[in-house]
């Protein structure tokens, strides 16, 4: 529940015991899985059971006339139709986010007024513009969460030079609106105050939802979980050469690679090369009881990614007693959840050898470092729930709305 400090504040400030939020985002969990499809569910799901009138505005993402999945208490709005939003690559279409944003200006000259609160996404950007562009029409505080913030070198890595200007152009104007930013880690609340942001930047740690106590440590195999979207960022190749190069080592190993995406294809072909096709499994998208278990039983959790605005599957190896295995890099935020030698180990460099013999060392650490990532787990969890961000989110809602006679 919600912490009962947030909530007083909130009925202190507000002259009705809701605040009417409007939650912005083009993806909605489980139709599109990733970190912040999970977190803005949750965080629609949260505050609506906290007696608080939530909408939800999407692309649909789901067939014509099926019933949604998600809390009947959150109100879902399509502000553009189904579309698919990566190329065969892995990268994001720039219609999409387009129509979207058209989409949301849409609704909001029509219905902003009903909101004390829109809350967004950075990205895609279109939707924060449009939701800036009517923020006085409708006289709504405007929050936003940053979950990455990208350099300049880094968009011209992923769209070329022109695009990449581009790109780098429109997210200068995002940092620009007025706003209540939020971001989930030091690295991008750093990069955005040095983009230019006015006002404060408060991190919000938090996103775990499980429970908060560690599960018991205990001796496991040798077997290595991956878990993430299946795109050219999270590098499963190299994550499936290290594994290979750590069987040379550890008689027996296993791995399984969980997650879908643009690149299935290329993990599935990777693995036929590997010469460990009966020991390399890639099952897709799994629900998240099986992702637990797997997790469970891991030796670790491996992580190739180059890119990541938080990390929650570190969190959620953690919280089994599995240590996790990252790789450092300037644009990947999930090194800030891991503790060297204490809750698993941070590679200095994306190399094979390298990330095989991080892989190799879980291994020699076997139970005492499963009862340090349980430690940690138990020390840090109440920081990094989903309760402890959302304390802060509402405290925000309060002070962006104050008294309530200031808002007639």
């Amino acid at each position: 529940m919600v912490a009962g400090s947030a909530r007083r504040s909130l009925e202190r400030v507000c002259d009705a015991p809701a605040v009417r939020i409007c939650v912005v985002y083009d993806c909605l969990f489980p139709y599109t899985v990733g970190g912040a499809e999970r977190w803005y569910r949750n965080v629609a799901e949260r505050l609506a059971g906290e007696g608080h009138d939530v909408t939800y505005v999407t692309l649909r993402q789901w067939p014509r006339g099926a019933p949604i999945e998600i809390d009947p208490r959150v109100r879902v709005i399509t502000a553009g139709p189904r579309m698919g939003l990566y190329r065969a690559g892995g990268r994001r279409k720039i219609l999409p986010p387009l129509v979207f944003g058209a989409g949301v200006l849409a609704h909001l000259i029509r219905h902003g007024r009903r909101y004390d609160v829109v809350h967004t996404a950075s990205f895609p950007y279109f939707s924060l513009l449009a939701a800036s562009a009517v923020r006085r029409r409708g006289g709504y505080t405007v929050v936003v969460d940053w979950h990455e913030v990208w350099s300049r070198a880094y968009w011209r890595q992923y769209l070329g030079a022109a695009g990449g200007g581009v790109g780098y152009l429109v997210q200068l104007l995002c940092v620009r609106v007025r706003q209540r930013a939020f971001c989930f880690s030091a690295l991008h609340a750093a990069r955005l105050k040095s983009e230019g942001l006015r006002g404060t930047v408060r991190v919000l740690e938090g996103e775990y939802r499980g429970p908060l106590a560690p599960a018991e440590p205990r001796a496991v195999a040798p077997n290595v979980v991956f878990a993430g979207r299946l795109i050219p960022e999270k590098r499963v190749e190299l994550a499936v050469a290290a594994v290979v190069a750590a069987a040379l080592e550890l008689e027996g190993l296993r791995a399984t690679f969980f997650g879908d995406g643009p690149q299935r294809e290329l993990l599935a072909r990777a693995i036929e090369q590997s010469g460990l096709g009966d020991r390399l499994s890639a099952p897709g998208f799994v629900d998240a009881a099986t992702l637990e278990s797997a997790l469970a039983g891991a030796m670790c959790m491996l992580s190739t990614s180059q890119r990541e605005g938080y990390g929650m599957i570190v969190i959620e190896a953690a919280a089994q007693a599995t240590p996790s295995v990252v790789v450092a890099g300037e644009d990947n935020a999930a090194v800030e959840l891991v503790q060297e030698g204490v809750n698993g180990f941070v590679v200095p460099m994306a190399e094979v050898e390298a990330v095989a013999r991080a892989i190799v060392r879980t291994h020699e650490a076997g139970l005492e470092l499963r009862r340090s990532t349980a430690r940690w787990f138990s020390e840090n969890a109440r920081r990094l729930s989903l309760e402890s961000s959302l304390e802060q989110v509402l405290a925000s809602y309060a002070e962006a709305l104050g008294p309530a006679s200031a808002r007639e």
